[in-house]
């Protein structure tokens, strides 16, 4: 049995799923799983990471904790890493988790294994599976030496478990310093966008440059908001000014793993192949019967996305009575 801390994700007063899915691997397979919570009035949190297999869960609140930056979070997480001496450190691969959890790894002079697709715990160690070559081959991955096992885990790859909020949970509060910071959140500026990110939505549609222009991507959020889908796109579409870089999936943005993945117009790169190659289903729809894309795809639609896509979205209204 391992001592393993989960760092928690959270947003608007939620935990992100990932954090619950990072929490129900661990505490199944019989380790001692804790959690570490950094913010500003956020303790009532914690019961729901009890119910989700937390034993404890490290608090952290300060007004310097309530937006994320890597150098606060580093500095309170190292003081209690170097305290509580855990064996396991696991944190979501998003764009939080993959800036602090390098800057961890480096200071306690340990290695970390990033991005991983699967995690097994063998005799109180990780045993984990990662993505090469853009996603056309994995390794295997496993730690040697002494010190802490670092990893970030992709979003998605972790089924989420039943809550038990029966169970309790002993808080231990921790009175960070944080003094002397040299970064300081001044704004966040929130879009309008009410739709999941990509990389935790169960159900991503995303869209090349295909839809020849922003006001097209009109179409893909029709249909995600009939299927509860986030919108995401390809980095020709990203870079014709379609839609913002933090839509973009693929290399050189953001990797996703849904239940359900839908290609509307997208060749399918190599570049965004990588991105996207892990989800459960994926559906392709393009006018190209040789476009790659309908390589890795489960389903092929060789069809105009335009008539399609519509099509998709009665359909999808016409079921749920709207």
């Amino acid at each position: 049995m391992a001592k393993v801390f989960v760092i928690v994700e959270h947003n608007n007063g939620h935990v992100k799923k990932t954090t619950f899915e990072l929490l129900g691997l661990s505490s199944s397979a019989g380790n001692e799983t804790h959690a570490i919570l950094l913010g500003d009035d956020v303790a009532s949190l914690s019961r729901e990471l009890a119910a989700y297999g937390a034993k404890k869960v490290y608090l952290a609140q300060d007004a310097m904790l309530k937006h994320y930056t890597a150098e606060a979070y580093v500095k309170v997480i190292l003081e209690i890493l170097k305290s509580e001496l855990p064996d396991i450190v696991l944190a979501a691969h998003t764009s939080a988790g993959r800036d602090f959890m390098p800057h961890i790894a480096a200071q306690l002079g340990v290695g970390m294994a990033s991005d991983c697709i699967e995690l097994k715990f063998v005799n109180g160690k990780l045993s984990l599976r990662r993505t090469l070559f853009s996603g056309k081959a994995s390794a295997e991955v496993e730690f040697i030496g002494s010190g802490p096992q670092l990893a970030t885990i992709r979003p998605n790859v972790v089924r989420v478990p039943e809550p038990d909020f029966s169970k309790s949970v002993e808080n231990i509060k921790i009175s960070p310093k944080l003094a002397n910071l040299k970064t300081k959140v001044i704004e966040i500026i929130k879009g309008s966008n009410s739709r999941p990110d990509v990389t935790e939505a169960s159900i991503v549609i995303s869209g090349g440059r295909s839809l020849k222009s922003a006001e097209n991507f009109k179409i893909l959020e029709n249909l995600a908001d009939a299927m509860g889908a986030a919108v995401g796109a390809s980095r020709a579409a990203v870079d014709a000014g379609y839609r913002p870089h933090g839509d973009q999936i693929g290399q050189t943005g953001k990797v996703v793993s849904p239940n359900l993945y839908i290609a509307c117009g997208i060749s399918g790169s190599t570049q965004h192949l990588a991105g996207m190659r892990t989800s459960k289903i994926i559906v392709a729809i393009n006018t190209d019967p040789q476009a790659p894309i309908f390589q890795v795809a489960d389903y092929g639609v060789v069809c105009d996305l335009f008539t399609f896509v519509p099509f998709l979205t009665r359909e999808f209204r016409r079921l749920k009575g709207d």
